[in-house]
């Protein structure tokens, strides 16, 4: 999505129960990957499942920018012929990566320790959020990186002519940066280490097995050591991407604040570096479970199916646990103003440079809408009184779950609830007004009459 342009606002209303089956799109993650793992094969990638949103998009017309042929066969099927590691041709073009911080990233690291240069740029969002983690880290292996101040796109990265494998620790808790230095190790002769000192989202990890690169993951005292022989040649895959827990989170959540509501989300990635949410919400007496549980692709998988759910109370949620959620904190926020008691949520500094600051963001829409919220530099407070009288319009600022967010607070609040803006969330959920509204949602474009 385009930071520029008409903004459209949205307005959601009470509603009646929500019921009925949630078809969520595919994950956001591993669609990424897929194109970018499939990119880096000699061969054909074949993918079902392909989450369709702008974000994705802007990944796959990256990878024809790099010289992979990738097409689209129409319902989430499409293909990619990669040009192999260390294969990328050197685009003619920018690449504009739009509103996603986990594709700028990642193509970064893919083409780091290629001899080939590329300037990169984003809508506004993305144009403001840091790119120095990424960027040190690739200076490692010999890239070199000129941006604008602190490290902001438009930026151009030199790849390494002559990379160097490195031993990287991951100063903050961040799968994009893990990932990125694993994609740039590809590159890289010899062996790259990583290590992180909190585990977060594995999918690079298992992808990266799954198309044939010889990787190790260790768990130690020092944390999660993860080792990877740089300059194999990857196989091609048939990947089908399960769906996302992210986008899964919006009508769970909704369905639990909904009186009468009850939802089925079938088909759900369940890795638990990525369910941490779903834990929290059943922790706090949610009516949540999981049916058909199963393994596909090398995934967890199952359906999950969340009941209106009353008698939930605030809790503290752990801090250890916020890299497995971290995506999720702003509908989390939404369903504890309706819980009962406080819910503490700590260690969660990098919601300050996601899209938005989603702290400040959500913090101050929920207060506007009659909550209370205290928050910190990492940490925030929602104190639940199981009621929120809503009526506010509040600023989405160019981030997809910000928007979503609010819009399933108004699904359940005294009085409707407004963001400034719903164009973001085609990033990330194309098809949210149409599925909410399928399950009893009453979503409408404009501010309320």
């Amino acid at each position: 999505m385009s930071g520029h342009g008409t903004p459209i606002p949205m307005t959601s209303r009470r509603c009646g129960p929500l019921a009925g089956t949630a078809q969520v799109p595919g994950d956001k993650s591993i669609s990424h990957r897929s194109l970018i793992l499939g990119a880096m094969c000699v061969g054909t990638t074949r993918i079902t499942g392909l989450l369709e949103g702008d974000d994705v998009l802007d990944t796959a017309r990256a990878m024809r920018a790099f010289g992979a042929r990738v097409t689209d066969h129409g319902d989430g099927a499409w293909s990619v012929e990669g040009v192999g590691v260390g294969g990328f041709a050197e685009p003619d073009r920018v690449i504009d990566c739009g509103n996603s911080g986990t594709g700028v990233r990642l193509i970064m690291g893919a083409m780091a320790t290629a001899p080939i240069t590329a300037t990169f740029t984003g809508d506004a969002s993305l144009n403001a959020r840091p790119m120095g983690r990424v960027t040190d880290p690739l200076a490692l292996f010999g890239a070199r990186a000129t941006g604008r101040a602190g490290g902001r796109l438009p930026l151009t990265i030199e790849g390494a002519r002559d990379p160097l494998p490195v031993q990287y620790t991951v100063p903050v808790p961040s799968a994009q940066v893990k990932s990125a230095v694993l994609l740039a190790a590809l590159g890289a002769p010899g062996e790259t280490i990583v290590i992180e000192r909190e585990p977060t989202r594995d999918h690079t990890e298992r992808m990266l097995a799954g198309f044939g690169a010889e990787i190790e993951v260790e768990d130690t005292d020092e944390g999660r050591i993860i080792t990877l022989q740089g300059q194999p040649e990857l196989q091609p895959q048939d990947i089908a991407v399960p769906r996302d827990p992210s986008s899964a989170a919006f009508p769970v959540c909704a369905a639990l604040i909904v009186p009468g509501s009850d939802v089925l989300v079938p088909g759900i990635g369940l890795n638990p570096t990525r369910a941490g949410l779903f834990t929290t919400l059943r922790e706090m007496g949610a009516d949540l479970t999981y049916e058909n549980e199963r393994e596909e692709g090398g995934e967890p998988v199952a359906d999950l199916r969340a009941r209106h759910s009353p008698d939930m109370t605030g809790i503290r949620v752990p801090p250890e646990r916020a890299a497995s959620m971290i995506d999720e904190y702003p509908v989390l926020s939404v369903v504890a103003a309706f819980a009962r008691g406080t819910t503490d949520m700590p260690g969660v500094k990098e919601l300050r440079v996601k899209e938005s600051d989603r702290i400040d963001a959500m913090a101050q829409g929920l207060r506007a809408c009659g909550v209370a919220v205290e928050d910190g530099p990492d940490w925030w407070r929602v104190e639940g009184t199981g009621a929120v009288p809503g009526g506010a319009t509040v600023e989405s600022r160019l981030d997809h779950r910000i928007a979503m967010a609010f819009m399933v607070l108004g699904m359940a609040s005294e009085t409707p609830v407004t963001v400034d803006d719903g164009r973001p969330i085609t990033t990330s959920f194309p098809i949210f007004e149409t599925l909410m509204g399928d399950l009893g949602a009453q979503l409408e474009r404009g501010a309320p009459a």
